[in-house]
Parts: C-alpha cells; sequence; structure tokens
C-alpha cells in the first residue's frame, strides 16, 4: 500500500511570530542600555560597566543552556504521557525533548524582568555630579521637550534623506571598521561551535542532545564571561582609548579565530553509519 501523506501543521508560525516579537523586545536593549551607560557614567568607569553588561549576556545563554539540558530529558509530551509508556531513552536518534517548556518558562521570566524597565527615569544625574536644584532642572528639560517636538516633525523621507550620507561616515570612521571585522569573527567562531558541536557530540561520543547542550554550556561560556569582565576592568584600569581598544579586540580576535584552526588536527575517527559510511549489510 501506498503512503499517504499527511498535511504539514502550521504551528511553526506561531513560533515564528513568537520569536519576531521576542526580537522586537530585546534590540533595543544593548543600543539603547549602552547609551544609557555612557550618558550617565563616568568615563572612567564606562567600560567596567559594559564589560559587567556584557558578561550578563553571556551569563543568559549559560543559563539557557542548562535550562535546555534539562528540558531536552523531558520527553515532548509529558505531561499527556506517562513515563512508563516511553519506550524510548534520550540517547534514541527518535527522542524529542520538552523544547517548548523552555520558551514558556523564559517568556515568563522575560516579563518579570521587563517590568522594572517601566519604572527607570527619563533622566539621571551623571555619576559623580551633585543634584541640581528644582529650577536648573526645569530650566534644562524645557529645551529637552523642544527638540523631542522637533524631531517627531521630521517625516520618513527627511530621516532615509540623511541614513546614506550618515552610512558613508560611519564606514570612512576606523574605528567602527575595526569594530566590525571583530563581530564577524567573532560570530563566524562562536556560531558554527554553536551550531555544530552538540550533534558533533551526540555522534562522535554517544551523549544525549542533553548532556551535548550542557557540556557546551559548562565549558565554553564561562570563560566569555571572565574574558568580557576581564577586558572592562583592563580599559578601567590603563585608560584604554576607545582606538585602542579597537586595536588591541581586532588582534585578539584575530588570535582566538586562527587558534580554531587547531581542531583540524584534533580529529577522531568517523563512527560508522548505516547507509553513509558502511552499506546495510
Amino acid at each position: 500500500t501506498e503512503c499517504e501523506k499527511e498535511p504539514g501543521s502550521l504551528l511553526w508560525i506561531f513560533v515564528m511570530v513568537g520569536n519576531i516579537v521576542r526580537g522586537v523586545g530585546e534590540t533595543p536593549i544593548m543600543p539603547l542600555g549602552i547609551s544609557y551607560l555612557e550618558d550617565f557614567a563616568k568615563a572612567g568607569n564606562s567600560p567596567f560597566y559594559l564589560g559587567c553588561l556584557h558578561t550578563a549576556t553571556v551569563i543568559g545563554p549559560f543559563l539557557g543552556l542548562l535550562l535546555a539540558s534539562f528540558c531536552a530529558e523531558l520527553f515532548v509530551d509529558i505531561g499527556s504521557v506517562g513515563a512508563d509508556e516511553i519506550t524510548i531513552t534520550a540517547t534514541d536518534a527518535r527522542w524529542v525533548g520538552a523544547w517548548w517548556l523552555g520558551i514558556l518558562i523564559c517568556a515568563l521570566l522575560n516579563f518579570l524582568v521587563g517590568i522594572p524597565f517601566w519604572f527607570l527615569p527619563k533622566s539621571l544625574v551623571k555619576e559623580g555630579e551633585t543634584n541640581e536644584p528644582e529650577e536648573a532642572n526645569e530650566k534644562s528639560v524645557a529645551p529637552l521637550q523642544e527638540n523631542d517636538k522637533n524631531e517627531t516633525k521630521q517625516t520618513m523621507y527627511e530621516i532615509a534623506k540623511d541614513f546614506i550620507p550618515f552610512l558613508k561616515a560611519l564606514f570612512h570612521n576606523p574605528v567602527y571598521v575595526l569594530f566590525i571585522c571583530i563581530t564577524v569573527l567573532q560570530f563566524s567562531a562562536f556560531d558554527g561551535m554553536i551550531s555544530f558541536m552538540p550533534k558533533y557530540l551526540e555522534q562522535q561520543f554517544g551523549k544525549s542532545a542533553s548532556d551535548a547542550i550542557f557540556l557546551i554550556g559548562v565549558y565554553n561560556l564561562p570563560v566569555l564571561c571572565v574574558g568580557y569582565f576581564s577586558g572592562g576592568l583592563f580599559m578601567k584600569k590603563f585608560k584604554i582609548n576607545s582606538y585602542q581598544a579597537a586595536k588591541i579586540a581586532f588582534w585578539v580576535s584575530l588570535l582566538e579565530y586562527l587558534l580554531y584552526f587547531a581542531a583540524y588536527w584534533t580529529v577522531c575517527d568517523t563512527s560508522p553509519v548505516a547507509g553513509l559510511t558502511v552499506s546495510y549489510q
């Protein structure tokens, strides 16, 4: 008998829309958060605070990988299927973990963490300065309100017209170009490890999905936290300016990327896979 093709599910659309909404909510945190620190922190303390901010962005994925490791140990239909009815283990290729459970937990935590942002003041006293009298504050607030009104009057055409010259000016800035190169080198190596390393550990060392995710989180992300934090302390102690920091970051990142090539000489024998590396007989 011929197999009948069942209609595909459209539930992936909900996952995609959810990720889009999550990205819209998370994207302003980094640019606005950095501007917030730069505006109200001392020049000498700003690199240290930025190091703490980037350290927090690494601690988050580390905790997320631990949560994913826990959820991958649970069967996808947890709550509706009894443990005695499951006949496969987590190391079986047919096993599907409770991937949706982590999304629900993180969504709730994101909502709770976002509540304090509503109570942040519009303006702060710059670090190290005393509070100004109320009259001075009122005088300084008035010009800011006028600027806000003028900005709202700008049309989309005027904003788009200024975008291209501004973009050209950015790419003529050597510090910005170095920063872009550093970002490309970092993410090309890091994304490759995150994407392919779990499956490599599963296939090559017989680890379950939860064990592979846990190992990646434990062995890699804490080191990144130390790097970000120590980098902020280094810039604060030696008063490194932006241009010097860009050059240091570029050469260190280039060295890091070259060290990744050492993985080509630390390979293991390919595991036999029926139909791929060995015949079915």
